[in-house]
């Protein structure tokens, strides 16, 4: 048996010197990748739906980004509007209407045209408040929504209550299949659509891709539309990928290793993996690229919602702490940014004032001054509000213990660095954190379902160049109104001086004098604490060397079915 091995062993060390002497070298997964033109990528998380309408999760967002497609598509370079489905809009004098010629001759994947009808649907789907969307309200213009009509087949007409500067911004929702979806909806039954028990082959799509396969907490595959109605400039089909598979992963460090092992063709680095991979870049045959300041915002947020504490007629009193200006406050100066820059981001991060990124030129509000970290500060600013250590622990003015729950996302080992410092200093402070992540859908469960939650560390994506795609986040009546949504009222005065500035601000047309109120509004966040800002990271893209026409931004890839592999 063991000269059968050592044979074994023989041919093939000779083998691979035969290999190595005509020049040639054992497969690595990227190269399958470029021979079969399909893209790999990865996600943190399953879907929680497929339906496009009702998503509100990046993981679902992610899923189906590919297969829907919208009126207007915004350019990742400029940020301006340009057509999409719609091929021209004409804007009434009145700025009151707006009517947009659809293009002729596309089709669903499944081969049914696409037609005004669609769109006309879509747009009752998201405005019926039996379904619940964060689109309604990037959609609702003073309360009220947008009348839409069809005159025929290739047109829709869409009046406004008033002149609305964000429409071509907010316009860009997914179009869904009318003569699939209508009898659903029709039955009551709409809800349930789409979901992840949905057969890929039942799903239907009008962008690039469609889905061919799901198989739980593993891969999603994706091949290319035949039907999708973009060509380029030669009047090739386009996308030029023939596929794409996203790898459920169950964490950064997973993704990394797959991206290392060449079974991913893209990756976002982590700021510790950046001078790494620089340095291995002609060894992974890879491009490692700086692209900017994260357009997000990554924060701690405390709970505000009396639908969790306020049972029975009693209130717990977390809900006054967490209400308390002068504990939030007290809160914001014990964020330790740059110690957080230092340790979890290697350098690569900048401190963050304000929920809008310094990466949107327009908006971003430079007068905002930080929250300084000072534990001496933050304790002076908790034994004026009557919140005393006893004993070393901190205790409210009537005398209870300050306890609270801490948790964030699990597989994202900067943000467990910094909940841990977090807690680190409020323990100085007398106050006890119990830190405990969790998986992401039982995390978003706990924001958007049953809002049993104290503190969490959290990020958004941001909504774009366009303020009011926030809408949902920033409106007391949004569902990611995440300190205190979907209030029927606003339960401050601070609260509803946002929602009013909203509406000013969406009523003025010229973008130069719509700057005051987002700045107000980023003024208004600064003060009240609903989101206590952390640090903002500075984005780097990884990506194959064999990938052309890979031009990626803080803001999305631009023009991505262009995208293909370097023929051999």
């Amino acid at each position: 048996m063991r000269a059968m091995v050592t044979m074994a062993r023989r041919i093939l060390a000779a083998a691979l010197a035969i290999l190595l002497a005509y020049g040639c070298r054992v497969q690595h997964a990227s190269d399958n990748h470029a021979q079969q033109q399909i893209f790999y990528k990865a996600s943190l998380g399953d879907p929680r739906t497929f339906n496009p309408i009702l998503a509100n999760d990046e993981s679902s967002n992610e899923a189906f980004g590919d297969l829907f497609d919208s009126l207007v598509r915004i350019n990742e370079l400029t940020m301006l509007p340009e057509p999409g489905l719609a091929e021209s809009w004409e804007i009434a004098p009145d700025q009151k209407s707006i009517t947009f010629h659809l293009r002729h001759g596309v089709k669903w994947s499944d081969s049914a045209p696409f037609t005004a009808h669609d769109v006309t649907f879509t747009m009752q789907v998201i405005y019926d408040e039996r379904v619940p969307n964060s689109l309604r309200s990037l959609l609702t213009i003073d309360g009220k929504p947008i009348e839409v009509s069809a005159p025929d087949d290739y047109t829709v007409v869409m009046r406004l209550p008033r002149p609305f500067a964000p429409l071509l911004y907010s316009i860009g929702a997914p179009i869904i299949p009318a003569h699939l979806l209508e009898p659903v909806y029709k039955a009551g039954k709409f809800n349930q659509a789409w979901n992840i028990d949905t057969p890929p082959r039942d799903l239907l799509a009008l962008a690039q891709f469609v889905m061919t396969r799901y198989v739980p907490s593993q891969l999603l595959q994706y091949a290319a539309n035949p039907n999708f109605w973009m060509h380029d400039e030669k009047g090739a089909p386009l996308p030029r990928l023939h596929g794409q598979t996203t790898l459920i992963v169950p964490d950064l460090n997973a993704e990394y290793l797959k991206f290392l092992a060449g079974q991913l063709d893209g990756y976002t680095p982590r700021p510790e993996e950046v001078v790494s991979l620089r340095e291995r870049a002609k060894e992974l045959n890879i491009t490692v690229r700086e692209i900017g300041v994260d357009t997000g915002e990554l924060f701690f947020c405390f709970n505000r919602n009396p639908k969790h504490f306020v049972v029975n007629g009693r209130t717990d009193p977390r809900l006054r702490w967490f209400t308390d200006r002068n504990f939030l406050r007290a809160m914001a100066h014990a964020v330790d940014k740059q110690g957080m820059i230092d340790l979890c981001f290697h350098g690569l991060a900048v401190p963050a004032y304000g929920m809008i990124s310094p990466a949107n030129k327009l908006f971003y509000d430079p007068k905002l001054t930080d929250y300084d970290y000072d534990l001496k500060k933050s304790a002076a600013l908790l034994e004026a509000a009557g919140y005393h250590l006893v004993n070393g622990a901190r205790v409210d003015p009537d005398g209870v213990p300050i306890v609270f729950n801490l948790t964030t996302n699990t597989g994202v080992g900067v943000r467990d660095q910094m909940c841990a410092m977090f807690k680190q200093d409020l323990a100085t402070l007398g106050i006890r954190v119990n830190y405990r992540p969790l998986e992401f859908t039982t995390l978003v469960e706990k924001l958007d379902s049953n809002f049993d939650w104290d503190c969490v560390l959290i990020g958004f994506g941001g909504g774009g160049i366009e303020p009011n795609n926030s809408a949902n986040v920033l409106r007391s009546s949004g569902m990611l109104h995440l300190w205190n949504p979907g209030q029927k009222t606003p339960a401050t005065s601070w609260e509803a001086e946002i929602d009013k500035l909203l509406e000013e601000g969406t009523a003025e047309m010229d973008p130069q004098k719509r700057v005051p109120y987002y700045w107000r509004i980023q003024e208004i966040l600064h003060d009240q604490l609903p989101e206590i800002e952390t640090v903002r990271q500075l984005r780097y893209i990884a990506y194959r060397n064999t990938l052309e026409n890979f031009q990626p931004t803080v803001w999305g890839v631009y023009h991505r079915e262009y995208i293909e592999f370097a023929s051999n």
